[in-house]
């Protein structure tokens, strides 16, 4: 059972997940090794990378050489309060080799596999409002039919004060860069894998990426924005955090949203957020400042607004405009050589923008 597997989280800013047991493990190992061969000169693999975690071969413990790990990058990582998504794609999660008896389990589980083509398999979103988790478990995701899949996604997308419209939008344009992906190879058919979505669930300033702090400085953007009791370093656009949780290997067993991705950075946590030095009159003008781009001329009083366009006029535009999202198809146990299209993964990637589209437009 994925969910039960040890997952440990490397301070290098991967995660190990443990090989499954054969067939699948290996077939998953080999899957990656394809796909991530250095002397890979296959234009479809190369482009299937940019829809992967990135791969960095296999790690043992010194202690027990004979449990093997995949070393893959931790998507969440570089988000301050990640909202996660597991969500298993395809019309079949049994492979062309499954047993009578797997193909009947699996068919078990969820019915409407074939009709709706995905199925959530998990969810983990951050209210603002209450500054907490809500974590939904594969029951959930079992239990929305044709008529509740729609509400039920949405879900993931709610902070608790409104709809992240930004975040189905560039939700969208993610998938259909896979969905294209997908209309243009014959070579790999996928069963029972996934698509993560993570996106950022924080709306403060203080999650803002930027490519170096002295662009921030260039920017004028207030320092406080910067410092939140961490020394933060901007690298290239990874979001490296000094803390005294660095050197440790947290090990852990993912519970509620399986696969690995779940686990969360404790350092992330319990960082302590520096507030941004805004005059607000009360507790709820404050909570109104903290769903970010969920403000509207409203909700605020004429005091309040002059300062959070100054905020925001000093920030890079693309803070602006596009949502910081991520999705990653992942868990590659049952993938197949083929001479076909994937036309049940198709089928679900189509039907799940479709239900994404209805969420944004309605």
């Amino acid at each position: 059972n994925a969910s039960l597997l040890g997952i440990l989280q490397h301070p290098d800013g991967t995660v190990l997940k443990q090989l499954q047991p054969p067939p699948r493990g290996p077939r998953e190992q080999e899957f990656y090794n394809k796909v991530y061969d250095s002397d890979c000169c296959d234009s479809i693999l190369l482009e299937l990378r940019e829809y992967l975690p990135k791969y960095f071969g296999v790690w043992s413990p010194p202690t027990a050489p004979n449990d093997t790990y995949l070393k893959l990058e931790d998507v969440t990582r570089k988000f301050n309060k990640p909202c996660i998504m597991d969500v298993k794609i395809g019309q079949k999660s049994y492979d062309p080799y499954a047993s009578a008896e797997k193909i009947q389990q699996q068919v078990s589980k969820y019915p409407l596999m074939e009709e709706i083509g995905f199925l959530v398999l998990g969810m983990r979103v951050y209210h603002v409002s209450s500054d907490s988790y809500e974590t939904q478990n594969q029951h959930y995701g079992r239990s929305l039919t044709k008529e509740t899949v729609k509400d039920g996604i949405s879900k993931f997308f709610h902070s608790g004060y409104c709809l992240r419209k930004d975040v189905v939008a560039a939700s969208i344009r993610k998938v259909e860069k896979i969905l294209e992906w997908f209309e243009g190879q014959t070579q790999l058919n996928f069963y029972a894998s996934s698509l993560l979505f993570v996106y950022e669930g924080s709306c403060q300033a203080t999650t803002v990426q930027f490519s170096d702090v002295t662009l921030a400085e260039k920017r004028g953007v207030p320092k406080g924005l910067l410092s939140g009791g961490d020394v933060l370093e901007y690298n290239n656009n990874i979001h490296v955090i000094n803390s005294t949780e660095n050197g440790k290997l947290e090990a852990s067993v993912s519970q509620g949203l399986s696969k690995f991705y779940a686990l969360h950075k404790k350092a992330c946590s319990k960082r302590q957020h520096s507030q941004l030095s805004l005059k607000v009159e009360n507790s709820e003008q404050d909570n109104v400042w903290k769903s970010g781009s969920c403000i509207t001329q409203e909700h605020l009083n004429g005091n309040v607004l002059p300062q959070l366009e100054k905020v925001f006029y000093h920030m890079p535009a693309e803070t602006k405009e596009s949502a910081n999202v991520e999705v990653r198809m992942i868990d590659f146990a049952h993938v197949f050589p083929s001479n076909t299209k994937d036309e049940g993964y198709i089928y679900g990637l189509k039907n799940l923008i479709t239900v994404l589209q209805n969420i944004l437009d309605n």
